[in-house]
């Protein structure tokens, strides 16, 4: 038992790091096309934030390993296969849930590691990418990124989901930790100054976080910052380093 459990864990490890280098990657590749030499005198920095990043990966390996284990031998947890098992309207709201969970997770442990102490001892990890990149979206000391490897392995337990929207959860995830990350917009001006961008959280909110600090804390949608009054709208991008 020990044997499958740890083989899973390596597996998952495996599986978080090759997406994190093939989404940060595809995203840096993005940048250097679009926004040529936007990263250029960041290469030092790159190369922490890929170590921390890797670090990570075997962080949020291990408990997504035990589940995926623990799923597939035993049966455990509250993913299943057969779309028919619950409505298929089920489907979409699944995916709404998972997502509202996670951030709502993601708002509070985020505004927490803020506290100063906390930011010292691990946030301040992520708060070394100045400007963040495409390779900064999992660069998290240690404790940090232990607070992101359980919310979704704990959901699973509590909510039910299928294994598809599970996969889309995971991707919708990953696309927007990076994108928020990349330094620049690359979604069009009416998508993130109209309705929808009044509650879903673009680079161009992320990036404000990263220039103030103290507001602008959510990952998906803005709905917490705005109860809470830590919104601060949209940040600027700075220039071409060419």
């Amino acid at each position: 038992m020990i044997a499958a459990v740890l083989l899973s864990a390596l597996a998952m490890t495996l599986i978080v790091a090759v997406r994190y280098l093939l989404t940060s990657g595809g995203f840096a590749l993005a940048t250097r096309i679009r926004q040529p030499g936007l990263y250029r005198g960041l290469e030092r920095q790159v190369r922490r934030e890929i170590g921390w990043s890797l670090l990570s990966a075997l962080i949020y390996g291990i408990p997504a390993g035990v589940v995926a284990w623990g799923w597939q031998a035993h049966g455990w947890t509250r993913i299943y296969t057969d779309p028919h098992a619950l409505p298929l309207w089920y489907l979409p709201v699944s995916v709404l849930l998972y997502l509202a969970a996670h951030d709502s997770w993601f708002y509070w442990t985020h505004r927490w590691m803020h506290r100063p102490r906390l930011f010292r001892i691990a946030h301040a990890v992520h708060h070394a990418s100045r400007p963040p990149t495409a390779w900064a979206a999992m660069s998290f000391h240690p404790w940090e990124a232990l607070t992101g490897a359980v919310v979704i392995p704990a959901l699973v337990f509590l909510i039910p989901i299928h294994v598809g929207a599970l996969g889309a959860v995971l991707t919708i995830m990953t696309v927007m930790g990076v994108s928020n990350h990349m330094g620049w917009e690359m979604f069009p001006r009416w998508i993130v100054r109209g309705p929808a961008g009044r509650w879903l959280i673009t680079a161009s909110h992320h990036q404000r976080h990263h220039d103030l600090y103290a507001c602008n804390y959510g990952l998906y949608f803005r709905f917490w910052d705005r109860m809470c009054a830590t919104d601060g709208g949209l940040g600027e991008f700075r220039k071409d380093r060419a």
